[in-house]
C-alpha cells in the first residue's frame, strides 16, 4: 500500500507530466511539499531547480518546445506564446527571436529579461493548445506581427507561408485587417499584394 510520500510524488508527477516535466514551488506547496521539503528534493537531485520557484523532473527528455512550456508556466499559465515566437511555432517566415514573446492579460506584472510581454486580450478563437502551453493561431500571429516592429519582409514571408500551407485565406486576412490598426491593415494589404504579384 503506497504511503503518503508516494501519494505526494504521484500527484506531483501527474501535474508535471501535463507541463512538460515542469512544476512550480507553489504547485508543490499546494500538494503538501513544504519549502524545506522542496529544498531537500532540489539539493538531493530529486528535482532540478530551473529558476526561482520553478523545478523540473530529472531526466525529462528535452524538446525544442521546452522554452515555451517553461515561460508559460513562469507566467502562471496566463501567457500565450505569440508574435515573433508564434511565427517560429507555426514555421511562418524565418523569424528567429532572441526572447520569448507572450501575450498576457492586463494587470500582469512579472518581468524577466528573457520575455517580451505584450498586453492584450485574446479570444478562444485566437488560441491553439499545444498541451503544456498555448499559442496564438496563425491568423492572429500574422495580425500581431503586422502591428509590431518586425520588418515588412517578415510579414510578407509569414503571409506567403500561411497562404501556401492553407493555414488561412486571403479573405480571412483581409477581414482581420479591417478590424485592426491602420498600420496592420496597410502591412497586410502590402503582403497580400506581393503574394499575388508572384
Amino acid at each position: 500500500m503506497p504511503g503518503p510520500s508516494q501519494d505526494l510524488r504521484r500527484q506531483l508527477h501527474e501535474i508535471a507530466f501535463t507541463q512538460a516535466g515542469y512544476f512550480t514551488a507553489a504547485q508543490a506547496l499546494d500538494l503538501g511539499y513544504s519549502y524545506q521539503a522542496q529544498k531537500y528534493h532540489a539539493d538531493h537531485g530529486n528535482w532540478v531547480r530551473v529558476d526561482r520557484g520553478l523545478f523540473r523532473l530529472p531526466g525529462w527528455p528535452s524538446s525544442p518546445d521546452d522554452s515555451f512550456a517553461r515561460w508559460t508556466l513562469w507566467s502562471g499559465n496566463r501567457g500565450v506564446v505569440s508574435h515573433d515566437s508564434a511565427l517560429v511555432v507555426h514555421e511562418l517566415s524565418d523569424a528567429n527571436p532572441s526572447r520569448i514573446h507572450l501575450t498576457v492579460p492586463s494587470g500582469f506584472r512579472a518581468v524577466d529579461d528573457a520575455v517580451v510581454a505584450h498586453v492584450g486580450e485574446l479570444t478562444s478563437a485566437d488560441i491553439e493548445s499545444r498541451g503544456a502551453w498555448r499559442v496564438t493561431t496563425p491568423e492572429r500571429t500574422i495580425l500581431d506581427v503586422s502591428q509590431g516592429d518586425v520588418s515588412q519582409e517578415l510579414v510578407d514571408a509569414a503571409v506567403a507561408d500561411a497562404l501556401e500551407r492553407a493555414l488561412t485565406t486571403r479573405r480571412r486576412l483581409l477581414r482581420r485587417a479591417t478590424s485592426s490598426s491602420d498600420r496592420a491593415a496597410l502591412r497586410l494589404e502590402r503582403a497580400l499584394a506581393r503574394v499575388e504579384a508572384k
